[in-house]
């Protein structure tokens, strides 16, 4: 199956929070970007740019868990095994 066509079809409640956090990351990072062009202290930007990761590593975490429970499962129920190795590359990604 190509990259392109794969898709996953998301309880809207959960594409709803993962929106709302995703929407307030851009507003983190917009902030930071600001911060840098007024010459805001570095270490005051580093704590943002944490806080940023961290919102983002809170987003992955909800899609990993949505991944595990609905698509890897059921994929693994209609025999598509490999669906396992992709999701070991992707956690060494996301480490």
């Amino acid at each position: 199956m190509d990259e392109n066509s794969k898709k996953t079809i998301r309880d809207e409640n959960l594409k709803s929070k993962l929106i709302i956090r995703l929407n307030r990351v851009e507003g983190q990072v917009r902030g930071i970007k600001g911060m840098v062009e007024r010459d805001v202290y570095c270490d005051d930007i580093l704590i943002q740019i944490s806080a940023a990761q961290a919102a983002i590593d809170s987003i992955s975490k909800l899609i990993l868990e949505n991944h595990i429970k609905g698509c890897l499962v059921e994929k693994i129920k209609n025999g598509q095994n490999e669906v396992v190795d992709e999701l070991i590359v992707t956690i060494g990604k996301l480490l």
